[in-house]
């Protein structure tokens, strides 16, 4: 029986090695991400603002997040998720029709942050998201910005943030991602104090080896939009030097016209 693509998603975080998942800000990334190798895409809030025009930190208006997301889904093949920030809303009914557009759009899961507001709203929004979830079902992937904001440093951040997975586990989140943690001891520490909630964690400088992530029970491991701030930085660097009559840079590590054309035929 050939698994829906919600399931196949749920299946790639019960693995013996975390589910890498690249971050994609829009169609043509996204695709070129699938052709590398990923068996599922994320979107970074971050990077599909900037590639829209607009500042990261819930400005994106729904309407463009919303046809990003079908740009994408138009072009592959493998389960997508939805980085939606805070819900760009603190209503959690507002939230829980957001995440019914993105499911019925076709994506299998959504990315939502309590940011710097109290955990019970969180709470609320997952509750809301799953109340209304329908026939579409969602993986939730709940984020805490305890280690990303500095509110807690050591055993105390440790403590905070179980205490925040806990009660987003309960509320119905299926993921807890966790940004700025590097460490596997505090990992696996979080991991052995939520069970039942798939733990991710952001690629960054310092970060844990892969194989002391996967042995602390890590499930997933994202870029966030460090392939963006990659790509643009590069080709900044090359638009410069173009400006300055260097033209050289330019047509180093290009990706071939006729194969780029022939992905969206």
């Amino acid at each position: 029986m050939t698994l829906s693509p919600h399931a196949q998603f749920v299946a790639l975080h019960d693995t013996d090695v975390p589910l890498l998942l690249p971050n994609a800000w829009d169609a043509a990334s996204a695709r070129l991400w699938q052709e590398a190798g990923a068996t599922a895409i994320a979107t970074t809030s971050a990077a599909v603002a900037w590639a829209l025009g607009y500042a990261d930190g819930g400005k994106l208006p729904r309407e463009e997040l919303l046809a990003s997301l079908r740009g994408m889904l138009r072009v592959v093949s493998v389960p997508v998720t939805v980085d939606i920030e805070d819900g760009y809303s603190d209503d959690p009914r507002a939230v829980a029709e957001l995440a019914r557009a993105i499911a019925g759009a076709g994506a299998v899961g959504v990315n939502i942050e309590d940011g710097g507001s109290a955990p019970t709203l969180l709470v609320d929004k997952i509750r809301a998201i799953r109340e209304a979830e329908g026939a579409a079902p969602l993986f939730v992937n709940a984020r805490t910005d305890v280690y990303l904001r500095g509110l807690a440093s050591g055993d105390e951040a440790v403590a905070m943030a179980i205490e925040r997975l806990v009660a987003y586990r309960d509320a119905g989140a299926d993921g807890g991602f966790v940004p700025g943690l590097a460490s596997a001891e505090d990992a696996a520490k979080i991991v052995a104090a939520v069970p039942g909630l798939a733990i991710n964690v952001m690629a960054m400088p310092g970060l844990a080896s892969l194989d002391a992530l996967a042995q602390a029970g890590v499930r997933r491991i994202s870029a966030g939009p460090a392939f963006f701030r990659h790509a643009y930085g590069t080709a900044e660097v090359s638009v410069k030097a173009w400006l300055d009559g260097d033209f050289a840079p330019s047509f180093a590590n290009g990706l071939d016209y006729a194969r780029m054309n022939a992905m969206f035929l």
